[in-house]
Protein backbone atom coordinates (compact mmCIF):
# COMPACT_ATOMS: atom_id res chain seq x y z
CA UNK A 1 0.00 0.00 0.00
CA UNK A 2 3.14 2.32 1.10
CA UNK A 3 5.45 1.48 -1.30
CA UNK A 4 5.55 3.78 -3.64
CA UNK A 5 6.01 6.81 -1.25
CA UNK A 6 9.21 7.04 -0.95
CA UNK A 7 9.72 7.31 -4.79
CA UNK A 8 6.89 9.96 -4.90
CA UNK A 9 8.86 12.04 -2.14
CA UNK A 10 12.42 11.57 -3.65
CA UNK A 11 11.50 13.37 -6.74
CA UNK A 12 11.83 16.96 -5.27
CA UNK A 13 14.91 18.03 -3.00
CA UNK A 14 14.99 16.56 0.40
CA UNK A 15 13.90 18.93 3.34
CA UNK A 16 16.11 20.82 4.65
CA UNK A 17 18.88 20.08 1.29
CA UNK A 18 16.52 22.52 -0.76
CA UNK A 19 16.50 26.05 -1.77
CA UNK A 20 15.33 27.69 1.83
CA UNK A 21 11.86 28.87 2.58
CA UNK A 22 10.72 32.44 1.77
CA UNK A 23 10.81 34.89 4.36
CA UNK A 24 12.26 32.98 7.32
CA UNK A 25 13.52 36.06 8.80
CA UNK A 26 14.99 36.85 12.04
CA UNK A 27 14.06 34.07 13.95
CA UNK A 28 15.57 31.00 11.74
CA UNK A 29 13.83 27.79 11.10
CA UNK A 30 14.08 26.33 14.68
CA UNK A 31 12.66 29.94 15.75
CA UNK A 32 9.91 29.21 13.92
CA UNK A 33 8.93 25.91 14.77
CA UNK A 34 9.50 26.98 18.44
CA UNK A 35 6.36 29.75 17.61
CA UNK A 36 4.26 27.47 15.67
CA UNK A 37 4.33 25.28 19.04
CA UNK A 38 3.51 28.06 21.05
CA UNK A 39 0.71 29.45 18.82
CA UNK A 40 -0.70 25.97 18.56
CA UNK A 41 -0.95 25.89 22.66
CA UNK A 42 -1.80 29.51 22.99
CA UNK A 43 -4.80 28.34 20.64
CA UNK A 44 -5.87 24.97 22.28
CA UNK A 45 -5.80 26.99 25.29
CA UNK A 46 -8.26 29.13 24.46
CA UNK A 47 -10.48 26.75 22.91
CA UNK A 48 -10.70 24.14 25.90
CA UNK A 49 -11.34 27.92 27.67
CA UNK A 50 -14.04 28.08 25.22
CA UNK A 51 -15.66 24.61 25.81
CA UNK A 52 -15.62 24.86 29.69
CA UNK A 53 -18.08 27.51 29.38
CA UNK A 54 -20.62 26.95 26.55
CA UNK A 55 -22.88 24.34 28.81
CA UNK A 56 -22.91 27.29 31.43
CA UNK A 57 -23.44 30.05 28.86
CA UNK A 58 -26.31 27.87 27.12
CA UNK A 59 -28.26 26.97 30.49
CA UNK A 60 -27.95 30.80 31.31
CA UNK A 61 -29.57 31.54 28.43
CA UNK A 62 -32.26 28.99 28.22
CA UNK A 63 -31.02 26.72 25.77
CA UNK A 64 -31.67 22.80 26.70
CA UNK A 65 -29.40 20.12 26.02
CA UNK A 66 -31.31 19.50 22.14
CA UNK A 67 -29.90 23.16 21.78
CA UNK A 68 -26.89 22.92 22.46
CA UNK A 69 -26.61 19.67 20.55
CA UNK A 70 -27.63 21.54 17.49
CA UNK A 71 -24.71 23.93 18.48
CA UNK A 72 -21.88 21.71 18.85
CA UNK A 73 -23.33 20.04 15.25
CA UNK A 74 -22.94 23.21 13.58
CA UNK A 75 -19.51 24.00 15.11
CA UNK A 76 -18.01 20.39 13.84
CA UNK A 77 -20.25 20.61 10.38
CA UNK A 78 -18.48 24.09 9.76
CA UNK A 79 -15.32 22.60 10.61
CA UNK A 80 -15.78 19.59 8.16
CA UNK A 81 -16.63 21.83 5.62
CA UNK A 82 -13.62 23.99 6.23
CA UNK A 83 -10.87 21.66 6.56
CA UNK A 84 -9.83 21.14 2.98
CA UNK A 85 -10.83 24.37 2.06
CA UNK A 86 -8.43 25.88 4.52
CA UNK A 87 -5.45 23.81 4.27
CA UNK A 88 -5.66 24.62 0.12
CA UNK A 89 -5.91 28.37 1.19
CA UNK A 90 -2.90 27.62 3.39
CA UNK A 91 -0.58 25.59 0.46
CA UNK A 92 -1.49 28.68 -1.76
CA UNK A 93 -1.33 31.94 0.02
CA UNK A 94 1.51 30.88 2.36
CA UNK A 95 1.72 30.00 6.26
CA UNK A 96 1.35 33.75 7.48
CA UNK A 97 -1.85 34.41 5.77
CA UNK A 98 -3.29 30.68 7.30
CA UNK A 99 -1.95 31.53 10.57
CA UNK A 100 -3.42 35.02 10.73
CA UNK A 101 -6.73 33.97 8.94
CA UNK A 102 -7.08 31.70 11.69
CA UNK A 103 -6.70 33.61 14.80
CA UNK A 104 -8.88 36.59 13.09
CA UNK A 105 -11.62 33.88 13.26
CA UNK A 106 -10.85 33.10 16.71
CA UNK A 107 -11.23 36.59 17.67
CA UNK A 108 -14.77 36.99 15.96
CA UNK A 109 -16.02 33.80 17.64
CA UNK A 110 -14.91 35.13 21.31
CA UNK A 111 -16.14 38.37 20.31
CA UNK A 112 -19.64 37.09 19.40
CA UNK A 113 -19.25 34.97 22.64
CA UNK A 114 -18.50 37.96 24.85
CA UNK A 115 -21.51 39.93 23.08
CA UNK A 116 -24.25 36.75 23.71
CA UNK A 117 -23.04 37.36 27.90
CA UNK A 118 -24.78 40.52 27.39
CA UNK A 119 -28.31 40.82 28.88
CA UNK A 120 -29.05 43.94 26.93
CA UNK A 121 -28.05 41.99 23.70
CA UNK A 122 -30.08 38.90 21.96
CA UNK A 123 -27.78 36.03 23.28
CA UNK A 124 -29.23 33.21 21.65
CA UNK A 125 -28.87 34.67 18.11
CA UNK A 126 -25.23 35.59 18.71
CA UNK A 127 -24.26 32.36 20.54
CA UNK A 128 -25.26 30.41 17.56
CA UNK A 129 -23.73 32.67 15.07
CA UNK A 130 -20.31 32.66 17.04
CA UNK A 131 -20.23 29.36 15.65
CA UNK A 132 -20.30 30.47 11.75
CA UNK A 133 -16.16 31.36 12.17
CA UNK A 134 -15.25 28.07 12.94
CA UNK A 135 -15.31 27.33 9.22
CA UNK A 136 -11.77 29.17 9.47
CA UNK A 137 -10.47 27.95 12.82
CA UNK A 138 -7.74 25.39 11.98
CA UNK A 139 -4.46 26.76 14.04
CA UNK A 140 -3.32 23.28 14.26
CA UNK A 141 -3.89 22.45 10.80
CA UNK A 142 -1.64 25.40 10.01
CA UNK A 143 0.88 24.25 12.58
CA UNK A 144 1.14 20.96 11.46
CA UNK A 145 2.01 22.40 7.59
CA UNK A 146 4.65 24.22 8.76
CA UNK A 147 6.47 21.85 10.73
CA UNK A 148 5.97 19.51 8.05
CA UNK A 149 7.14 21.68 5.60
CA UNK A 150 10.68 22.76 7.60
CA UNK A 151 11.31 19.14 8.93
CA UNK A 152 13.07 15.93 6.89
CA UNK A 153 10.90 12.94 6.56
CA UNK A 154 12.59 10.79 9.34
CA UNK A 155 12.43 14.36 11.94
CA UNK A 156 8.29 14.54 11.09
CA UNK A 157 7.03 11.98 13.27
CA UNK A 158 8.58 13.27 16.61
CA UNK A 159 8.31 17.12 15.49
CA UNK A 160 4.67 16.26 14.83
CA UNK A 161 3.96 14.35 18.43
CA UNK A 162 5.33 17.28 20.30
CA UNK A 163 2.12 19.08 19.26
CA UNK A 164 0.56 16.71 22.09
CA UNK A 165 2.49 18.38 24.11
CA UNK A 166 0.63 21.80 22.87
CA UNK A 167 -2.51 19.63 23.11
CA UNK A 168 -2.19 18.65 26.65
CA UNK A 169 -1.13 22.19 27.30
CA UNK A 170 -4.38 23.72 26.08
CA UNK A 171 -6.62 20.67 28.19
CA UNK A 172 -5.24 21.23 31.18
CA UNK A 173 -4.68 25.01 30.67
CA UNK A 174 -7.73 25.93 29.27
CA UNK A 175 -10.25 23.73 31.16
CA UNK A 176 -8.38 25.28 34.61
CA UNK A 177 -8.51 28.55 33.79
CA UNK A 178 -11.56 28.80 32.14
CA UNK A 179 -13.65 27.35 35.53
CA UNK A 180 -11.24 29.58 37.55
CA UNK A 181 -12.08 32.81 35.69
CA UNK A 182 -16.14 32.10 34.99
CA UNK A 183 -15.99 31.33 38.75
CA UNK A 184 -13.62 34.35 39.87
CA UNK A 185 -14.89 37.33 37.66
CA UNK A 186 -17.85 36.01 35.50
CA UNK A 187 -18.97 34.01 32.42
CA UNK A 188 -17.70 36.72 30.18
CA UNK A 189 -14.60 36.67 31.37
CA UNK A 190 -12.75 33.41 29.33
CA UNK A 191 -14.47 34.32 26.66
CA UNK A 192 -12.42 37.80 26.70
CA UNK A 193 -9.75 36.58 27.83
CA UNK A 194 -9.41 34.30 24.89
CA UNK A 195 -10.60 37.20 22.12
CA UNK A 196 -7.48 39.36 23.49
CA UNK A 197 -5.24 36.04 23.19
CA UNK A 198 -6.67 35.80 19.40
CA UNK A 199 -5.87 39.08 18.56
CA UNK A 200 -2.31 38.64 20.19
CA UNK A 201 -1.81 35.68 18.24
CA UNK A 202 -2.83 37.19 15.33
CA UNK A 203 -0.20 39.75 15.80
CA UNK A 204 2.42 37.24 16.18
CA UNK A 205 1.67 35.75 13.13
CA UNK A 206 1.64 38.45 10.54
CA UNK A 207 4.84 39.76 12.19
CA UNK A 208 6.51 36.99 12.58
CA UNK A 209 5.61 33.52 10.59
CA UNK A 210 7.32 33.76 7.34
CA UNK A 211 5.17 34.57 4.26
CA UNK A 212 5.86 30.59 2.99
CA UNK A 213 7.72 28.08 4.43
CA UNK A 214 7.28 25.55 1.44
CA UNK A 215 10.61 25.62 -0.73
CA UNK A 216 10.77 28.46 -3.10
CA UNK A 217 11.35 25.03 -6.27
CA UNK A 218 7.85 24.08 -4.68
CA UNK A 219 6.47 27.90 -4.87
CA UNK A 220 7.69 27.76 -8.27
CA UNK A 221 5.96 24.20 -9.09
CA UNK A 222 2.57 25.46 -7.35
CA UNK A 223 2.05 28.52 -9.28
CA UNK A 224 3.55 28.59 -12.58
CA UNK A 225 4.39 31.99 -14.22
CA UNK A 226 1.11 33.08 -16.76
CA UNK A 227 -0.81 30.20 -15.27
CA UNK A 228 -4.25 29.88 -13.95
CA UNK A 229 -5.16 30.70 -10.25
CA UNK A 230 -6.21 27.68 -8.65
CA UNK A 231 -9.31 28.21 -6.81
CA UNK A 232 -9.44 27.95 -2.68
CA UNK A 233 -12.73 25.88 -3.75
CA UNK A 234 -11.73 23.38 -6.75
CA UNK A 235 -13.22 20.64 -5.04
CA UNK A 236 -11.35 18.28 -7.89
CA UNK A 237 -7.76 19.63 -6.94
CA UNK A 238 -8.61 18.34 -3.05
CA UNK A 239 -10.15 15.13 -3.82
CA UNK A 240 -7.46 14.27 -6.29
CA UNK A 241 -4.92 13.95 -3.40
CA UNK A 242 -7.06 11.25 -2.13
CA UNK A 243 -6.41 9.06 -5.33
CA UNK A 244 -2.69 9.38 -5.54
CA UNK A 245 -1.29 5.76 -5.07
CA UNK A 246 -1.58 4.67 -1.47
CA UNK A 247 -3.39 7.88 0.01
CA UNK A 248 -6.88 6.27 -0.17
CA UNK A 249 -6.60 3.20 1.85
CA UNK A 250 -4.15 5.46 4.60
CA UNK A 251 -7.04 7.80 5.22
CA UNK A 252 -9.36 4.99 5.51
CA UNK A 253 -7.87 3.72 8.26
CA UNK A 254 -7.29 6.60 9.96
CA UNK A 255 -10.96 7.10 9.73
CA UNK A 256 -11.99 3.93 10.44
CA UNK A 257 -9.90 3.06 13.28
CA UNK A 258 -10.41 5.68 15.23
CA UNK A 259 -14.21 6.27 14.70
CA UNK A 260 -15.37 4.17 17.40
CA UNK A 261 -13.12 5.99 20.01
CA UNK A 262 -14.28 9.18 18.76
CA UNK A 263 -18.08 8.08 19.51
CA UNK A 264 -17.08 7.14 22.53
CA UNK A 265 -15.33 10.40 23.28
CA UNK A 266 -18.27 12.59 22.13
CA UNK A 267 -20.33 10.71 24.77
CA UNK A 268 -18.23 10.65 27.50
CA UNK A 269 -19.65 13.50 29.15
CA UNK A 270 -22.71 11.79 29.42
CA UNK A 271 -21.22 8.29 30.16
CA UNK A 272 -19.05 10.65 33.62
CA UNK A 273 -22.67 11.34 34.68
CA UNK A 274 -24.55 7.91 34.31
CA UNK A 275 -22.28 5.35 34.13
CA UNK A 276 -19.61 6.03 36.62
CA UNK A 277 -21.47 8.80 38.73
CA UNK A 278 -18.44 11.18 38.48
CA UNK A 279 -19.26 14.83 39.75
CA UNK A 280 -18.61 18.34 37.47
CA UNK A 281 -14.85 18.70 39.57
CA UNK A 282 -14.12 14.47 39.30
CA UNK A 283 -14.90 14.97 35.75
CA UNK A 284 -12.27 17.91 35.03
CA UNK A 285 -9.68 16.43 36.83
CA UNK A 286 -10.30 12.98 34.50
CA UNK A 287 -10.05 14.85 32.38
CA UNK A 288 -6.76 17.05 33.27
CA UNK A 289 -5.48 13.35 33.62
CA UNK A 290 -6.06 12.41 29.99
CA UNK A 291 -4.16 15.74 28.70
CA UNK A 292 -1.21 14.94 31.00
CA UNK A 293 -1.21 11.51 29.26
CA UNK A 294 -1.44 13.06 25.75
CA UNK A 295 1.55 15.35 26.75
CA UNK A 296 3.57 12.64 27.73
CA UNK A 297 2.99 10.00 24.94
CA UNK A 298 3.06 12.68 21.89
CA UNK A 299 5.56 14.48 22.81
CA UNK A 300 7.67 11.61 24.03
CA UNK A 301 6.94 8.07 23.87
CA UNK A 302 5.65 8.81 20.02
CA UNK A 303 8.59 10.17 18.99
CA UNK A 304 11.12 7.64 20.34
CA UNK A 305 9.21 5.12 19.11
CA UNK A 306 9.56 6.68 15.58
CA UNK A 307 13.24 6.76 16.23
CA UNK A 308 13.38 3.00 16.61
CA UNK A 309 10.42 1.41 14.73
CA UNK A 310 9.02 2.24 10.99
CA UNK A 311 5.69 4.23 10.69
CA UNK A 312 3.53 1.16 9.41
CA UNK A 313 5.13 -1.26 12.12
CA UNK A 314 3.83 2.07 14.78
CA UNK A 315 0.29 1.72 12.83
CA UNK A 316 0.11 -1.60 13.46
CA UNK A 317 0.30 -1.22 16.90
CA UNK A 318 -2.12 1.93 17.24
CA UNK A 319 -4.91 -0.75 15.83
CA UNK A 320 -3.53 -3.36 17.70
CA UNK A 321 -4.39 -1.86 20.93
CA UNK A 322 -7.19 -0.09 19.86
CA UNK A 323 -8.38 -3.67 19.77
CA UNK A 324 -7.59 -5.05 23.04
CA UNK A 325 -8.56 -1.97 24.55
CA UNK A 326 -12.00 -2.26 23.14
CA UNK A 327 -12.20 -5.79 24.66
CA UNK A 328 -11.43 -4.45 27.64
CA UNK A 329 -13.56 -1.44 27.77
CA UNK A 330 -16.49 -3.80 26.84
CA UNK A 331 -15.84 -5.52 30.35
CA UNK A 332 -14.96 -2.51 32.19
CA UNK A 333 -17.81 -1.68 35.33
CA UNK A 334 -16.41 1.34 37.21
CA UNK A 335 -14.37 4.41 36.89
CA UNK A 336 -11.31 2.63 38.20
CA UNK A 337 -10.99 0.11 35.26
CA UNK A 338 -11.30 2.80 32.87
CA UNK A 339 -8.41 4.61 34.41
CA UNK A 340 -6.43 1.82 33.57
CA UNK A 341 -7.41 1.13 29.78
CA UNK A 342 -6.63 5.21 29.65
CA UNK A 343 -2.67 4.92 28.44
CA UNK A 344 -3.36 2.34 25.77
CA UNK A 345 -6.30 4.48 24.35
CA UNK A 346 -4.50 7.90 24.23
CA UNK A 347 -1.25 5.52 22.85
CA UNK A 348 -3.71 4.42 20.04
CA UNK A 349 -5.08 7.65 19.44
CA UNK A 350 -1.57 9.48 19.42
CA UNK A 351 0.00 6.97 17.33
CA UNK A 352 -3.04 6.42 14.81
CA UNK A 353 -3.09 10.55 13.86
CA UNK A 354 0.65 11.41 14.13
CA UNK A 355 1.50 8.36 11.88
CA UNK A 356 -1.29 8.82 9.50
CA UNK A 357 -0.87 12.48 9.18
CA UNK A 358 3.06 11.86 8.53
CA UNK A 359 2.36 8.72 6.02
CA UNK A 360 -0.37 11.16 4.13
CA UNK A 361 1.77 14.04 3.97
CA UNK A 362 4.91 12.03 2.73
CA UNK A 363 2.41 10.96 0.02
CA UNK A 364 1.64 13.91 -1.92
CA UNK A 365 3.84 16.85 -3.31
CA UNK A 366 5.15 19.37 -0.90
CA UNK A 367 3.13 22.01 -2.49
CA UNK A 368 -0.25 19.95 -1.52
CA UNK A 369 0.66 19.27 1.75
CA UNK A 370 -1.69 22.17 3.69
CA UNK A 371 -4.66 20.86 1.75
CA UNK A 372 -3.88 16.91 2.50
CA UNK A 373 -3.68 18.34 5.89
CA UNK A 374 -6.71 20.38 5.95
CA UNK A 375 -8.33 16.65 4.76
CA UNK A 376 -7.00 14.94 7.89
CA UNK A 377 -8.72 17.84 9.95
CA UNK A 378 -11.60 17.37 8.48
CA UNK A 379 -11.48 13.36 10.25
CA UNK A 380 -12.18 14.84 14.05
CA UNK A 381 -15.49 17.38 12.75
CA UNK A 382 -16.51 14.53 10.92
CA UNK A 383 -17.03 12.56 13.90
CA UNK A 384 -18.02 14.86 16.10
CA UNK A 385 -21.06 15.64 13.27
CA UNK A 386 -22.16 12.20 13.31
CA UNK A 387 -21.20 11.19 16.89
CA UNK A 388 -23.60 12.97 18.84
CA UNK A 389 -26.44 10.97 17.32
CA UNK A 390 -25.28 7.69 16.59
CA UNK A 391 -23.26 7.75 20.15
CA UNK A 392 -26.64 8.43 21.80
CA UNK A 393 -28.52 5.29 20.04
CA UNK A 394 -25.92 3.35 20.95
CA UNK A 395 -26.06 3.90 24.06
CA UNK A 396 -29.23 4.57 24.98
CA UNK A 397 -30.00 0.81 23.14
CA UNK A 398 -27.10 -1.21 24.20
CA UNK A 399 -24.88 0.55 26.99
CA UNK A 400 -21.80 1.38 27.36
CA UNK A 401 -20.16 -2.03 26.39
CA UNK A 402 -21.17 -1.17 22.71
CA UNK A 403 -18.74 1.32 22.63
CA UNK A 404 -16.15 -1.61 23.72
CA UNK A 405 -17.46 -4.33 21.10
CA UNK A 406 -17.53 -1.93 18.39
CA UNK A 407 -13.92 -0.77 18.71
CA UNK A 408 -12.66 -4.11 18.68
CA UNK A 409 -14.54 -5.81 16.07
CA UNK A 410 -13.73 -2.52 13.99
CA UNK A 411 -10.00 -2.62 14.96
CA UNK A 412 -9.50 -5.94 14.38
CA UNK A 413 -11.05 -6.03 10.34
CA UNK A 414 -8.59 -2.93 10.03
CA UNK A 415 -5.58 -5.40 11.50
CA UNK A 416 -6.45 -8.20 9.42
CA UNK A 417 -6.23 -5.54 6.16
CA UNK A 418 -3.43 -3.62 7.31
CA UNK A 419 -1.30 -7.35 8.05
CA UNK A 420 -1.66 -8.33 4.13
CA UNK A 421 -0.44 -4.87 3.36
CA UNK A 422 3.45 -4.10 2.56
CA UNK A 423 4.92 -1.49 4.91
CA UNK A 424 7.77 0.82 3.65
CA UNK A 425 10.65 -0.24 6.48
CA UNK A 426 13.23 1.47 8.54
CA UNK A 427 16.31 0.15 7.49
CA UNK A 428 18.10 -2.02 9.71
CA UNK A 429 15.25 -2.27 12.28
CA UNK A 430 13.69 -5.42 13.15
CA UNK A 431 9.74 -5.01 13.67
Amino acid sequence: MQEDLPSMRDAGAPRGQGQSPSGMGALGQAGVILLTYVLAALELTCLFMQFSIMPYLSRRLGLDSVAFGYQQTIFGVLQLLGGPMFGRFADQHGARAAFTLSFLASSALYLLLVAACSPSLPGVALLFASRLPAALMHTLPAAQMVITDLTTPEERPAALGRLGLCFGIGVIVGSLLGGTLSSACGIQCPAIVAFVVNLLGAVLSFTCIPTSTKEASTQDQAAPPGGPKASVFDLKAITRLLLLPGVLPIFLVKVISGFPSGLFMVMFSIISMDFFQLEAAQSGYLMSFFGVLQMVIQGLVIGRLSSHFSEGALLRASVLVFSVVGLAMALMANIFHFCLLMPGLVFSLCALNVVTDSMLTKAVSASDTGTMLGLCASVQPLTRTLGPTLGGLLYRSFGVPVFGHVQFAVNFLVLLFLWRQPMPQKKDKVW
